[in-house]
């Protein structure tokens, strides 16, 4: 059963960084061959897509909220992907899933794996 672990949320204060980290396990196929993906849910609201990063990293879609702060990269040789978050705000407390789908989107329907959520809270 494929397995998604994500890590590296917790609470920070507002400039802060965070790095998050999500590891797959037990995949059909090899880890390149899928696009990694980041999302995030705050309560109240809908999941929304943050950032992905095609198998072989060439291709990579990044909402405007999230440019130039977060940077998404990958190391298909851990099956692991990261999300590196700098200078935090409040507005990006969410829990961030991360997730697994055959191509650069930003539609959370077309991604088939996805992972648990990690909790980050941005502190004003």
């Amino acid at each position: 059963q494929v397995h998604l672990v994500e890590s590296g949320g917790g609470l920070v204060q507002t400039g802060g960084s965070l790095r998050l980290s999500c590891a797959a396990s037990a995949l059909p196929v090899t880890y390149s061959n899928y696009t990694a993906a980041w999302f995030r849910q705050a309560p109240g609201n809908d999941r929304t897509f943050v950032s992905a990063l095609s198998g072989s990293a060439e291709t990579t879609r990044t909402r405007e909220f999230a440019k130039g702060r977060f940077f998404i990269s990958r190391d298909n040789t851990k099956n692991t992907v990261y999300l590196q978050m700098n200078n935090l705000k409040p507005e990006d407390t969410a829990v961030y899933y991360c997730a697994l789908g055959p191509m650069v989107a930003g539609r959370a329907e077309l991604y088939e794996y996805w992972g648990q959520g990690t909790q980050v809270t941005v502190s004003s």
